[in-house]
């Protein structure tokens, strides 16, 4: 198997001491980074004689037929507006519709398209949802493939209450079935687990900053047809605050939101949750890293552990990022490496082969990047460092 010889030579992850005396876990990042680029799948046009560069970023994936799928957003034309909030120089995108591009590689880092399949919202194939989908989740269900993204039901960056839970199914990546949306609330980042637990179908949801976790009445058909269980998604909305997992702001990193990022992984340890922080990334860690300042507004990447039998029950939390934006695709970009939105790595897929834990992220809202570490390393540093305190 291709994929195997690769994977074998990926980075285990490495456990560092800060200057803060605190104990931190960094994922390796792959040499060749990024993995896949806009220029790779012809994401390009030119205004004014200009060359512009698109984006191919935050997409989900999985093992299929010994090959691994990834469903990354893609879009291009639009326009990069800067604006400042609070002092910081920030970043919006207008005039873009992202569609969803199926890529294939056989080793995990070489992609290419995948039967030229595209996953539109654009109101060429439903009404429900016509700004957009974005940031597919695939997870693994009863041989099936469910993908749950995020539908834009007004454009990007134009005001709230604009995402809707967006759900698909496939068995061969090729003929994909729509299934509507959550219309009864506004949330992304919406990720169901791949097995019941003690006969109970959890879901973990971004309300506001923080992560939930509920379980949903009627089990994945709640999830398949939505439209069918408006009244169960809307008690899911009214009991969310009983139902809080994660809050945000308990570290700086974590300031302004958390969000639930990768399908979750049963581990013999504990549910493996793999979440996205929003906040000021210290200079302890940002030193680990080879960063000479802080970054006062970042994403960055940090884990958890769930009970296997109650995931509700949070084991373990990272007080440390374990992988931080520090490189120039991934920060503030170069003339090789130009970026949409700066300080950003946002993880959406993982699959675990040979050992490994394997993350495929998006990287400046412009990049795809490979991410790796052993899974047992990982989860026996959460054991040992990060053990949680309500």
């Amino acid at each position: 198997m291709v994929l195997n010889s690769f994977i074998t030579k990926l980075g285990e992850g490495t456990v560092v001491s800060l200057d803060s005396g605190e104990v931190a876990f960094k994922l390796d990042s792959f040499e060749n980074n990024p993995i896949v680029k806009p220029q790779d799948l012809g994401l390009t046009w030119h205004e004014d004689d200009e060359l512009k560069i698109g984006a191919v970023f935050n997409g989900g994936a999985c093992i299929f037929q010994d090959k691994v799928i990834l469903m990354p957003r893609c879009h291009q034309g639009y326009k990069r507006v800067m604006y400042f909030n609070d002092g910081i120089e920030r970043y919006y995108l207008e005039n873009y519709i992202s569609e969803v591009w199926p890529l294939v590689s056989e080793d995990g880092i070489n992609f290419s398209r995948f039967r030229n399949v595209v996953i539109r919202g654009d109101g060429t194939d439903h009404q429900d949802f016509i700004y957009g989908i974005e940031d597919i989740r695939i997870v693994k269900y009863n041989q099936r493939y469910l993908m749950v993204g995020c539908g834009k039901v007004k454009p990007p960056f134009k005001g709230g209450n604009a995402d809707r839970i967006a759900v698909y199914l496939t068995d061969d990546f090729i003929n994909i079935t729509y299934h509507g949306t959550v219309s009864s609330f506004d949330s992304r980042n919406a990720v169901p687990f791949p097995l019941p637990v003690n006969g109970q179908h959890y879901m973990l949801l971004r309300f506001d900053s923080n992560i939930y976790l509920d379980f949903l009445e009627a089990g994945m058909e709640q999830l398949l047809n939505p439209s069918q269980h408006r009244e169960r998604w809307e008690e899911i909305y009214k009991r969310r605050r009983q139902n809080l997992l994660l809050e945000a702001g308990r570290y700086p990193h974590e300031r302004e939101k958390i969000g639930p990022s990768t399908q979750v992984i049963k581990t013999n340890k504990g549910w493996l949750l793999i979440y996205h922080a929003v906040g000021e990334i210290r200079n302890s860690i940002c030193e680990a890293y080879g960063l000479v300042d802080k970054i006062e507004r970042g994403y960055s990447i940090c884990a958890a552990l769930l009970d296997l039998d109650n995931p509700t029950k949070v084991i373990c939390r990272t007080r440390n990022p374990i992988y931080i934006p520090s490189l120039p695709y991934e920060l503030y970009g170069n003339y090789q490496y130009p970026v949409d939105v700066p300080a950003v790595v946002f993880p959406v897929g993982a699959i675990v082969q040979k050992d490994k834990l394997i993350i495929y992220a998006g990287a400046g809202d412009k990049y795809i990047i490979l991410l790796s570490c052993n899974l047992d390393k990982l989860v026996n540093y959460l054991g040992e460092y990060c053990k949680y305190v309500t």
